[in-house]
């Protein structure tokens, strides 16, 4: 979700900010609806399951309806918008080009070599993304201190690779990211689960310290928005990689809180473009509402993953036809090596320009008011080209924060 991701989601200059929400994206209700609504979800059913592997309505729900329906999502905000293209033909161009030339290099060298590469970006992507949440929660509360940023980023770092390290020093799971092996087996690893896990305790301390510092002695407005993306990001990394050991119980734990606030953004975004263009594609597809955005989200998604399942594992015939692992032509090397980076290819591409878009240097009034900043037209120019100028109206005290 897979994902980074937005992989990188960043604010606006210091002194350009000001929370159109009191400090959440969408407002208080709902930013708790996708991150921590989300987070509860995905933790009950990890608490209901009795494990196992994931069956076919888990697959058709999870994997096509959440994980790969928010890959094709980012269409909205790039490849849907033709303002967009022109202002960046190169990016969106080379990005995909880029992806298709390495995946076919990579497969060639050997099919897990590719699918290792492709499950190692994926993971920073998942990563990037809960940093980058947090990003944009702390710009909209005025945390501008460095301190602030560092503390935020070693703590999210650690409740995500710490058990990713467990992963790797514990093999074999019952689980994986794509394909068996996709992951290093690292026994030799297990040495540093420990120190390692006593030096992310004590991150989860001080950042705990450093909240009620915060709230006592600079009289900080309370950063909840921040701290749910912080503790539910804790918990179902934890739950669903060290805790349990289950195919279902992952990936409910890792498509659901990456997936479903990554579709919220781009919705969000999406309806601000359409209000900027309202001429454009963008606009009529959004015309019909939140139903027509997930609705060609998941037609894609089960296009994609019929592809999948008829020209590559031939493994869900109930879901897709076909004649399960005996029917349908197998492909040969050289075939897999050219087929299988082209069905991986709005994956790959969703991952690098999700590195790109989200940043600061991209952020035009729609992205700034979907990411929850005021924004007006600069220098009286509106339209669809204006750039973004962010009001102070409706910002917190600027407490100490980072740019």
């Amino acid at each position: 979700m897979t994902t980074a991701g937005p992989d990188v989601l960043a604010a606006l200059p210091a002194g350009r900010r000001g929370a159109a929400h009191g400090g959440f994206l969408w407002g208080r209700g709902v930013d708790l609806a996708v991150f921590g609504g989300s987070a509860a979800v995905a933790l009950g059913l990890a608490a209901l399951s009795a494990g196992g592997a994931l069956p076919a309505w888990g697959f058709l729900l999870f994997v096509v309806g959440v994980d790969v329906a928010h890959v094709h999502t980012t269409l909205f905000r790039t490849y849907l918008d033709p303002e967009e293209l022109r202002r960046h033909p190169a990016l969106y161009a080379a990005v995909p080009l880029a992806c298709y030339a390495a995946g076919v290099a990579l497969h060639l060298a050997s099919e897990l070599t590719f699918w290792r590469a492709l499950a190692y970006v994926a993971v920073v992507h998942f990563v990037r993304q809960q940093v980058g949440w947090v990003a944009v929660y702390r710009a909209l509360a005025g945390e501008r201190s460095r301190v602030d940023r560092l503390l935020d980023d070693a703590l999210i770092y650690a409740a995500t690779g710490w058990p990713l390290l467990h992963w790797h020093a514990h093999p074999p799971r019952a689980f994986q990211w794509f394909v068996d092996g996709d992951f290093v087996s690292a026994p030799w690893l297990a040495a540093a689960v420990g120190p390692l896990g006593a030096v992310y305790a004590a991150l989860a301390v001080a950042y705990v310290a450093r909240a009620i510092q915060r709230a006592r002695v600079a009289r900080a407005p309370l950063n909840l928005g921040k701290h749910v993306v912080v503790a539910t990001t804790a918990a179902t990394w934890y739950v669903g990689i060290v805790a349990t050991d289950s195919d279902f119980q992952f990936t409910v734990t890792n498509v659901i809180v990456h997936g479903v606030p990554y579709m919220a953004l781009v919705f969000a975004y999406a309806r601000e473009r359409a209000v900027e263009a309202p001429r454009s594609l963008v606009a009529r597809l959004l015309a019909g509402g939140l139903l027509t955005f997930l609705g060609l989200a998941l037609a894609l998604a089960f296009a994609e993953e019929m592809l999948w399942d008829r020209l590559v594992w031939h493994d869900r015939p109930e879901l897709f036809g076909g004649g399960g692992d005996d029917g349908g032509p197998l492909l040969g090397p050289r075939a897999r090596a050219l087929l299988v980076p082209l069905l991986a290819l709005p994956q790959a591409t969703h991952y690098l320009l999700d590195a790109v878009v989200w940043r600061r240097r991209h952020t035009r009034p729609a992205q700034a008011r979907a990411l929850g900043f005021r924004t007006a037209p600069e220098g009286g120019g509106g339209g669809e080209a204006g750039e973004a100028r962010v009001s102070a109206r409706s910002a917190p005290p600027p407490a100490s924060r980072e740019a």
